[in-house]
């Protein structure tokens, strides 16, 4: 089996290249690994950083780094990080996909800690819950804004969640083709939830660590964008 990393970068010159080194090296049992980097537009270096990545695992040199495919895409201009997403996984070949920021707040080495749930449970959607690991919260209007929007996701879909706005979701790649996503910017969480949930897909959950990284660092969601996604919840719900 394989497992598509879908990586969505913007203006993230001060960490691409760890994350990068961090995916390839993680373990992911028995599933073959594929990366895909689509690059949204940067203007501070990054593209020039993937440039280089694409031709060391692609050029001359890719067969010492026998087992691992590593695509890279170049957006022209900045479309949000939904957009970057959605061509990612029109790039997807593994029969998963999970997204991975490129920020490293959430941890590539814990990857395999949802494959290993999904292989337990035979299941199509594994969700790392930030909630249930250790997360010290820096911003406690988007801690509590989280799980505002999880409340709003359980009371709307009759679900069960702890964590529906999660970077980590183990989904099957069918599945999310079909979906036909459409949210913008950081709208694409709450879309797949609704969807899995509305199509009757039980979503597991595994607990996972969390470091939230500073403003000043990049952090780039705010609470507007709590609103558009309670928005969002609301639209999948209503529309067919």
């Amino acid at each position: 089996m394989k497992l598509s990393i879908l990586m969505p970068v913007y203006n993230e010159r001060k960490f691409i290249r760890e994350v990068i080194r961090r995916v390839i090296s993680a373990d992911t049992g028995k599933f073959e690994k594929e990366i895909i980097i689509v690059d949204d537009g940067s203007s501070d270096g990054t593209a020039d950083i993937l440039s280089e990545i694409l031709k060391r695992y692609n050029g001359n040199n890719a067969k010492k780094h026998k087992g691992v495919n590593v695509k890279v895409i170049f957006h022209k201009n900045n479309g949000g990080k939904s957009m970057a997403i959605r061509t990612a996984l029109a790039n997807a070949t593994g029969e998963y996909c999970i997204v991975q920021d490129a920020d490293l707040e959430y941890r590539p080495e814990e990857i395999i800690i949802l494959l290993r749930e999904l292989v337990k449970r035979k299941a199509n959607a594994v969700y790392g819950t930030r909630f249930s690991g250790k997360h010290n919260p820096k911003y406690r209007f988007l801690y509590f804004g989280n799980k505002m929007l999880t409340m709003i996701t359980n009371i709307m879909y009759f679900s069960s969640i702890t964590d529906m706005e999660t970077g980590y979701k183990l989904v099957r790649t069918s599945i999310l083709k079909k979906m036909k996503l459409k949210a913008e910017g950081f709208g694409m969480e709450p879309e797949i939830t609704a969807k899995l949930l509305k199509k009757g897909v039980k979503i597991y959950e595994v607990p996972i660590n969390y470091v939230c990284r500073d403003y000043e660092e990049g952090k780039k969601i705010s609470w507007k964008d709590g609103i558009k996604a309670a928005l969002y919840l609301l639209k999948f719900r209503i529309m067919n």
